[in-house]
């Protein structure tokens, strides 16, 4: 390769080096004209708990049951005749539901009271012979031996007149068996024998179901630290609370809130020591009988009333694991992290028990994007509780009515 070759690739690599501070230079001009500045900080609007008297409640789960069930069974022996409902109708009480066959039963009461005509016939006989008797005694024209002996006659007869009428009892009671009746007003399930069919044969038959549902029970476990406080806040015991029908209520799983009352109806008379569980029944109208026995229910029972409780909406909370906590933004307007000990839910909004004083500015919306010890821009407003689509224990604060 010739030295002629070389010098124009060598001048060009001195002009590229050389023109390198140069554009460092520019860069770092336009670098001053245009600074990074970084964003405001995000505005989220704060406000101050409510304070008012609020209802605390227990919330707990249960199940319904019917107030009463009978299995409709045959007591005597024969052929089902007829059946006089459709499975799965509405009965009252007395109403006939089922025939069992009659002639058999008719004809042993008809005999039953042919056996009482003739007792009676036996024992006026015996009556009379007696009298007619005891008259030939005292006249010395009969014997002490034939009065004795229609005296234990008239006895006689009128203990079988007695036994006749027992059966007669006996096969009107079996007469009336033979018509299977509703014990009470309810709900009857599918029958469980056609008719035709041989029943009470050996066995008592099971006919079919009744379910008594208006009212209707709530069945529900109470653990030892709720009942407890349950005691603490109503100053009754379970037995009490019972006898004075406290006031309860609950909802179904497809139910928002709890839009069925009821009152609190039995107490189990002890605590059971396997679980620490105490067994508490309510009951509840049920007059539309849309309850039905089997569901799920989510039961709310009160406990009492705090006068001054603070109370947030449940947006404003966030859960991690330390626990329930609020975002305050103090007055730097820097974010701190507080936590809180939650009380009972009213109306989308939330009882703080412990953490707040009252006079902190809690963070109600925007609460992504405030990060504990970075500053945001607060926007203060005021809480109002919402219109209560149904009833509820929490008065909003200075209005003193209470929504339970």
């Amino acid at each position: 390769m010739s030295p002629k070759k070389l010098q124009p690739f060598c001048g060009f690599r001195l002009l590229r080096w050389g023109s390198i501070p140069l554009f460092l230079v520019i860069l770092g001009g336009c670098g001053d004209k245009g600074g990074y500045t970084p964003p405001p900080p995000p505005k989220v609007t704060v406000s101050q708990p409510l304070k008012g008297p609020v209802t605390e409640y227990l919330e707990l789960t249960g199940n319904t049951q019917a107030i009463n069930t009978v299995q409709l069974r045959a007591r005597v022996e024969g052929y089902l005749e007829k059946v006089f409902f459709h499975d799965g109708d509405r009965v009252k009480k007395g109403q006939l539901l089922f025939l069992i066959q009659q002639n058999t039963y008719q004809a042993k009461l008809q005999q039953a009271k042919a056996d009482i005509a003739t007792q009676k016939a036996r024992l006026l006989h015996a009556q009379t012979e007696l009298t007619r008797y005891s008259k030939l005694l005292k006249q010395k024209a009969a014997s002490q031996v034939d009065v004795d002996k229609w005296q234990y006659e008239r006895d006689a007869a009128q203990a079988a007149l007695l036994a006749a009428e027992a059966q007669r009892d006996l096969a009107q009671l079996n007469l009336d068996y033979t018509r299977v009746t509703s014990p009470f007003d309810g709900r009857i399930d599918r029958r469980l024998r056609d008719p035709g069919n041989l029943v009470g044969s050996g066995e008592s038959t099971v006919l079919a179901n009744v379910n008594q549902i208006a009212p209707i029970y709530i069945y529900f476990t109470i653990n030892e630290r709720d009942l407890l406080r349950l005691m603490g806040g109503t100053r009754l015991s379970p037995e009490e609370a019972s006898k004075k029908k406290w006031p309860m209520s609950f909802g179904l799983a497809n139910e928002k809130g709890y839009p069925h009352e009821a009152r609190l109806d039995f107490a189990a008379i002890s605590v059971t020591s396997t679980t620490g569980t105490l067994l508490l029944r309510g009951i509840s109208p049920n007059k539309e009988g849309k309850v039905l026995p089997g569901l799920f229910a989510r039961v709310r029972v009160p406990v009492g009333e705090k006068k001054a409780a603070l109370v947030v909406p449940v947006p404003a909370l966030g859960f991690d694991q330390q626990g329930p906590y609020v975002l305050v933004v103090n007055e730097k307007n820097l974010v701190e992290r507080r936590s809180v000990t939650l009380g009972t839910e009213v109306n989308g909004f939330r009882v703080i028990d412990a953490g707040l004083k009252g006079n902190e500015w809690v963070v109600v919306e925007g609460v992504i994007k405030a990060i504990p010890g970075r500053r945001v821009t607060p926007e203060k407003g005021a809480l109002t509780f919402p219109a209560p689509k149904e009833k509820t224990a929490c008065r909003q604060a200075g209005k003193g009515k209470t929504g339970s």
